[in-house]
Parts: structure tokens; C-alpha cells; sequence
């Protein structure tokens, strides 16, 4: 997604990526009724206006490598040929989704609390466990915000639903808890990579559901056009 962003970050810069979430998350949600994105409404990247309300969406990357982090130089500088690899793969279709991006109340939109709070440390892992959380109106480090996009959430009506709007299959079990790339402790303590191998445990499980999210994402679009 770097290829034509010119530079910058491909969330806000590369025609491509905002091309394909027009086309991937312009659907049917589990309700029946059609969520169709716009991206040629002025001041929005992506935006939908119906009688399901009104949604301003960015995109997200959600995948993270460290690379550019500066508390994490003492493990990234120790294997920086893995780093980029992952960096890499993190810039391919199945590592981006879309979120609400319009401030409330000028409070945090959800890709920024989730990049800014200690406990999720932009981990998607930890932001899917988070969602999973709202649905099942439990506590979460993101419960806040995610509250204050509630209207966006309800429209995939459940934790199941919105797995499976966004191809999120790969990062779940078949009970519908979230795989965690690292162990859980339940946010009782921020995550941290103790050494090296824990990254490349991180690293390996990231880059599987990336690959395998890309691959639901390439049939999806197949069906598309058949």
C-alpha cells in the first residue's frame, strides 16, 4: 500500500487502499440492509448516509511492527531484517480495516485510544478482545470509546457478525474468542516483549493471519466479481 501513497502514511494517502475498502466493506450487513461507502463525498475518506444513521470511516492499519517505536529501539535494532519483514507484510490489504473517524465530543477516535493506551499498545489482537467485550457488555481498556461508537458497532449486531463483515475469521476460534499472538493475562498488566523470541513469536503469528486474512479477502473479491 506504499506503492502509490506518495510518501505518506497509505491510511491517509494511497488511492488504492481507500479503492479497496470502498469495494470490501461496501455490503450487506447481517441485517440485510446495504452499507454503501462513498469516497467521493467532500471532507470524508469513506462515508455512509441512510436511515442507519451517518458514519465518517478512516482506515487502520492492524498490524504493527515496532519499527518506527521509539521505546522499543533495544529490541528492534536487535533484529531489524525481521522487523522490516514484518513491516512488509503489514503492508498488504489484509493487514488494514476501517473505524469510525470522526472525534466525539473531541475525545479519541478508536484507532487513536487504541494506539495511545498502555494495556493495548496497537496490538489488534487486544483490540478484537476489546470489541468481543462491548458486544458481551463486559470491561475493556477500549470500553470508553468503543461506547462512543456504538451506533457503528451495532450495525453488525453481534461479535460474530462483525467478525465475519470484516473477515476477521483467522483471528478467532470456533468458539469466537479472540486468538491472542502472545499469552493474555486478561489487561491486567500492559504487554511487553521480554526479548527477541517473544517478537518473533509475535512477528509469526501476525504474518499468519495476515496471509490468511488476504486469502479470505482474494476469495471474497473473486465472488465479487463472478
Amino acid at each position: 500500500m506504499y506503492s502509490d501513497a506518495n510518501g505518506g502514511d497509505p491510511d491517509a494517502t494511497s488511492p488504492t487502499l481507500r479503492c479497496y475498502h470502498k469495494l470490501l466493506w461496501s455490503k450487506p450487513l447481517p441485517s440485510g440492509d446495504l452499507f454503501d461507502l462513498r469516497e467521493d463525498a467532500p471532507g470524508y475518506y469513506l462515508h455512509h448516509s441512510s436511515t442507519l444513521g451517518d458514519f465518517s470511516l478512516g482506515s487502520d492499519a492492524i498490524t504493527h511492527s515496532y519499527k518506527n517505536q521509539i521505546n522499543k529501539k533495544w529490541l528492534t535494532t536487535q533484529i531489524p531484517k525481521q522487523v522490516q519483514e514484518l513491516f512488509d507484510h503489514g503492508s498488504t490489504i489484509g493487514a488494514y480495516i476501517v473505524f469510525p473517524n470522526r472525534k466525539v465530543d473531541g475525545k479519541h477516535t478508536v484507532n487513536q485510544a487504541r494506539g495511545i493506551l498502555r494495556l493495548i499498545d496497537d496490538r489488534f489482537d487486544l483490540t478484537l478482545e476489546c470489541i468481543r467485550r462491548f458486544y458481551a457488555d463486559e470491561a475493556s481498556p477500549l470500553a470508553e470509546t468503543l461506547t462512543r461508537y456504538a451506533a457503528f458497532f451495532r450495525l453488525f449486531g453481534t461479535f460474530a457478525g462483525y467478525v465475519r463483515f470484516f473477515l476477521l475469521d483467522d483471528l478467532v476460534d470456533e468458539k469466537g474468542a479472540v486468538l491472542f499472538y502472545l499469552p493474555f493475562d486478561g489487561f491486567q498488566s500492559p504487554p511487553r516483549f521480554r526479548d527477541s523470541e517473544d517478537y518473533l513469536v509475535y512477528k509469526t503469528r501476525v504474518e499468519r493471519f495476515v496471509t490468511s486474512r488476504s486469502r479470505r479477502i482474494e476469495a471474497y473479491a473473486t465472488q465479487l466479481k463472478t
